[in-house]
């Protein structure tokens, strides 16, 4: 299924996070409110498991609540599932904020580590401690290590979260 531009953001959230079945999901949470598992799991032909594990998940990051409520005609309890949408910004500001962290966690490892390579594309490369620890010897291929700047990935990761801190606080 295909999310186009003009979709609510909810939707487009949950689609990013899940794919179609939380595109589905989530349409169906626009257009009846309060609706349960079994509901929803009717109006977008998903299976019951399928639904329920895209609304957990879609719980656990806060983008939906749910609300407990004894059936009558059952006479057992279930929940009423309906959308935040409001929440929506501080989910995105939030996964921004991981992002942000995790690439500046990266850039500082770039900085504080010397990278040694023998210059083949297939092995990797490894740190001053490693390189030291088998004599500038690569471990893949044997060839000689040589010291490997990094500066384009420092560069790469400084721009990407300059990016993103800026976005954040617009």
């Amino acid at each position: 299924m295909l999310v186009d531009q003009y979709e609510d953001p909810f939707v487009r959230i949950a689609s990013m996070i899940g794919g179609d079945e939380y595109l589905k999901v989530a349409r169906s949470l626009l257009k009846s409110e309060d609706a349960t598992d079994e509901e929803i799991a009717s109006s977008t032909g998903l299976r019951i498991n399928m639904v329920r594990k895209v609304l957990y998940d879609l719980f656990g990051k806060s983008l939906i609540t749910g609300i407990r409520v004894k059936d009558e005609r059952k006479g057992w309890f279930v929940y009423r599932w309906r959308s935040r949408r409001d929440e929506v910004e501080n989910f995105i500001e939030g996964q921004k904020k991981k992002i942000s962290e995790r690439l500046q966690q990266r850039l500082d490892y770039e900085n504080a580590s010397d990278f040694y390579h023998c210059g083949n594309e297939d092995c990797p490369r490894v740190t001053f401690e490693d390189a030291l620890e088998g004599f500038f010897k690569c471990p893949s291929c044997g060839k000689v290590l040589n010291l490997k700047k990094n500066d384009k990935s420092k560069k790469a990761f400084s721009v990407k979260i300059d990016e993103i801190r800026k976005d954040m606080r617009k």
